[in-house]
């Protein structure tokens, strides 16, 4: 079965039955593991019970099939319910996974981890079109979806939230839910639960120096023609693990909100004014220095040759961190305000 995101949600709530493997993709590897836990849950007792659960990778599925088949029929000790996990699956080993589904032993219930899947993936394929089991994407969370999980990350903590905070949390947030979470964690620990409101100071406090924070480091040094700045903080980014698709995918946030000032018209500083959430006040000098040098159309340029990158890390097979780190670089190289300076 393919599940809407609505539908994906519901089933993490409360798992149909009938579904009996569940295949969890995307790039956002830390909603992966979040759901794989949820559902972990969800079926066993107790999630530290070694005889409850196990743990196979993809490798060792393809290299021996009868062994996924063994791990679902193995009885839990002292009864109830096995839970399997396999991680790194991908397309090498659809064949087995297919005829696991078609004959599968036991009541386990089986979660595959894998990677962003395209429309074209096998292994995708068979879970969508299998009724016994289900596909759930797990894509980078936008600014609707990511503005939902902070309201309701402090809601459960018996806090309100005030909608500068979570205009400023969505700008810096959202490359992987896990590292987000963390974050969310850090502002609560700084609060404290009960009642009250986190305030944009608040937020700032505890998230400005935040190593998320390195995306936008990657992006004020993509936009500045910084090429060294650039390069130290896509090893930083790389390291802490953020995925190249989100780092794509901040640069364009970046590139999106300096179009919306430089093509505003006026003085710079009052469409920065209107820019929501504002503007990280620590990098407002940096932000106006980059919306006065690049034109509209400059920028549109480096919009599609992020679009051209993020195609490429999903078609060519290629390393997606050296095709990420290429264009950066390129976009950099031509930066505007780096051709003034070395005038």
């Amino acid at each position: 079965m393919k599940f809407t995101a609505k539908q994906a949600e519901r089933f993490l709530q409360e798992p149909d039955p009938s579904v009996r493997a569940v295949l969890l993709y995307g790039p956002d590897a830390g909603l992966r593991r979040e759901r794989s836990a949820a559902l972990l849950a969800k079926v066993v007792a107790d999630p530290a019970d070694p005889f409850a659960v196990s743990e196979l990778t993809g490798a060792q599925v393809g290299e021996d099939p009868a062994r996924l088949a063994d791990e679902a029929a193995a009885l839990v000790f002292g009864g109830g319910r096995r839970f399997v996990r396999v991680r790194e699956a991908g397309d090498k080993i659809t064949a087995a996974v297919k005829g696991f589904l078609a004959d599968s032993p036991g009541e386990a219930f089986v979660v595959f981890e894998a990677d962003d899947l395209p429309a074209r993936s096998t292994l995708r394929k068979l879970f969508e079109a299998d009724k016994s089991a289900a596909a759930l994407a797990c894509y980078h969370d936008d600014g609707r979806s990511l503005a939902a999980v902070v309201t309701a990350f402090f809601e459960e903590a018996g806090l309100r939230i005030s909608r500068d905070a979570v205009g400023f949390l969505t700008s810096q947030l959202g490359g992987d839910r896990e590292l987000t979470r963390r974050e969310l964690e850090k502002i609560l620990l700084f609060k404290g639960a009960g009642s009250g409101e986190v305030t944009l100071e608040d937020a700032e406090t505890c998230v400005g120096d935040s190593a998320l924070l390195s995306m936008d480091d990657v992006a004020f040094a993509t936009g500045a023609g910084n090429l060294q700045g650039l390069e130290r903080a896509l090893s930083r980014s790389f390291n802490e693990g953020n995925s190249p698709i989100s780092l794509l995918r901040a640069v364009a946030r970046h590139f999106q909100r300096v179009h919306a000032v430089a093509g505003a018209g006026g003085p710079v500083e009052d469409a920065m004014k209107r820019l929501r959430p504002p503007v990280f006040w620590k990098t407002a000098a940096a932000f106006k220095a980059q919306a006065e040098a690049w034109r509209p159309e400059h920028v549109v340029r480096a919009m599609d040759k992020l679009l051209e990158a993020e195609a490429a890390c999903k078609r060519t097979g290629a390393p997606a961190e050296t095709l990420v780190s290429r264009a950066l670089l390129e976009i950099a190289a031509n930066a505007p305000g780096r051709r003034r300076r070395a005038g």
